[in-house]
């Protein structure tokens, strides 16, 4: 990779239901995008600010995005993402939605048409427009097909409605909970209800036993029941809040709200709903259950503002 020895940088920042990202196109590969420059980047009193870092880089300049292509050959961006702290990430589910505008904006894809097909190292995704649930708001949204989910610990997690105890500072006792892989880790918590959601301190990571490898994020959550849509479908609702390893709380997370809304559909059992509403401190966002094991996230993108960092006051610090 060559390293461009610029004296600026030019990034956009965007979010997803507040779930906020720093981005960088870099669509040659000329970028080394490196744990601290990430950092530096992502720094919210002394860089830009962001929940995460996300660049746009065509898929042969990384053996991720090689992978991709060879997966499917229409991936010709890939989302290279990074948390705040600096460490990889395999993906992000509100950022996808963000990647998205952010390559319309950049005139690499329209919308009208059809789907984008994009490369992740959770694999590749794919992207569409869709309207907006009535009585949301006004913003554009976005569907990402987020592809397989799974419960790691199989059918006797569902059966048992938990394979994991997460201890969360500001709550008495020690929860069971759920673990859900949506192509990164996630385990999920049911609270009685939202004083203790309100209670929960997420300043500090909750204490999951036993904890994956590569650690994990961790939803709590509160389900608000279930009504029929206009068109007759039964939709459920939840309500969340989510640490994100790497970063912290946030105000929200696609991947985590997707892990809740699977969580509380089986816990819920036979009969519960296929859509879900998941509320976030940031906004709203739908998941729906697809065919073949897969889960779709919609939700808002929004791009607020560019600007040329200026590298040498970055870093001087």
């Amino acid at each position: 990779m060559t390293v461009v020895a610029a004296p600026t940088l030019h990034v956009t920042k965007g979010h997803g239901t507040q779930n906020d990202f720093v981005l960088l196109d870099d669509r040659d590969g000329r970028v080394e995008l490196s744990a601290t420059l990430v950092r530096a980047l992502a720094d919210r009193r002394a860089g830009v600010g962001g929940d995460g870092v996300i660049r746009v880089v065509a898929g042969e300049h990384v053996p991720e995005g090689v992978e991709a292509l060879a997966q499917d050959p229409a991936a010709r961006w890939f989302m290279d993402y990074r948390n705040a702290d600096g460490s990889v990430a395999e993906m992000c589910g509100n950022g996808v939605r963000v990647f998205a505008a952010y390559l319309e904006r950049l005139g690499l894809w329209d919308a009208a048409d059809g789907e984008l097909t994009l490369g992740t190292r959770a694999g590749v995704r794919r992207v569409r427009r869709v309207p907006v649930p009535a009585g949301i708001g006004d913003d554009v949204w976005y569907a990402v097909d987020m592809g397989p989910w799974h419960l790691p610990g199989g059918p006797d997690a569902a059966r048992a409605g938990a394979d994991a105890e997460v201890d969360v500072v500001g709550l008495p006792v020690a929860r069971a909970g759920l673990s859900v892989d949506i192509g990164n880790p996630h385990v999920v918590l049911a609270l009685g209800g939202e004083e203790e959601l309100a209670a929960a301190d997420l300043t500090r990571a909750p204490k999951v036993t036993p904890l994956p490898v590569d650690g994990t994020n961790v939803e709590l959550v509160v389900p608000l029941g279930e009504h029929a849509a206009s068109d007759g479908t039964l939709v459920g609702r939840v309500r969340m809040r989510v640490h994100e390893r790497g970063v912290g709380e946030t105000r929200s997370c696609g991947t985590g709200a997707c892990a809740a809304a699977l969580a509380v559909r089986t816990w819920a059992g036979v009969g519960a709903p296929d859509v879900w509403l998941v509320d976030v401190p940031g906004g709203t966002v739908r998941v729906s259950v697809l065919a073949q094991g897969h889960v779709e996230l919609a939700g808002p993108a929004v791009l607020v503002a560019d600007a040329d960092v200026d590298l040498a006051a970055l870093t001087a610090g």
